[in-house]
């Protein structure tokens, strides 16, 4: 069965599904994982289970879903542990899935040994989401890279293409310094 002929919910279930019995866990990789290795083939790595995925897509629901070049989805159900006092979504729910797809769509245009760090990220919500509403993705797609500096834009749409939200980021990309990696990777601080 293709995603297409599946609904959102059950395309979501697979991404993860895979990805787990890939041997994919939450964790953080390592500079042996790491080197060598294209933003988008680390990306692709996280959905295949080969390389650790972040704690917080565990943590809040979140999947990738597709990434390509310049492009990434990343999809999460909203849930009433992400309400605020108001009944509706709380807004940092909604900047999680959109800054995860634009830094994603970001890091999928890096080469091998680069990096990147949100600067800047905007965002408008238009529409109030709760938990019947079912399944909502951030598609990003990124606007410009440069040498320093790197623009994508995104919404959040549901699986009838209503729109949730929309954002741009502006992100700083940079050479990845080995010992950054190294302290990164084995969770010691860099002096």
């Amino acid at each position: 069965m293709n995603e297409n002929a599946m609904s959102w919910s059950e395309a979501q279930k697979k991404v993860h599904t895979d990805m787990v019995e890939g041997g994919g866990k939450p964790g953080i990789a390592t500079l042996d994982q790491l080197l060598g290795l294209s933003g988008r083939q680390v990306l692709e790595g996280m959905m295949s289970g080969t390389l650790p995925h972040p704690h917080m897509n565990d943590s809040l629901d979140l999947d990738l879903m597709e990434v390509g070049d310049g492009h990434a989805v990343f999809q999460g159900v909203p849930d009433l542990r992400y309400f605020n006092p108001m009944g509706t979504v709380h807004g940092g729910w909604y900047s999680t899935l959109l800054d995860s797809a634009l830094g994603c769509a970001v890091q999928s245009k890096l080469p091998v040994g680069r990096a990147y760090t949100t600067a800047e990220l905007s965002i408008n919500i238009v529409r109030p989401s709760t938990q019947k509403t079912g399944p909502l993705r951030a598609i990003a797609d990124v606007i410009h890279v440069g040498k320093q500096m790197a623009t994508a834009e995104a919404r959040i749409v549901d699986e009838a293409g209503r729109l949730y939200a929309h954002a741009t980021t502006t992100c700083f990309v940079f050479d990845m310094p080995a010992g950054a990696v190294k302290s990164v990777a084995t969770g010691s601080s860099a002096s």
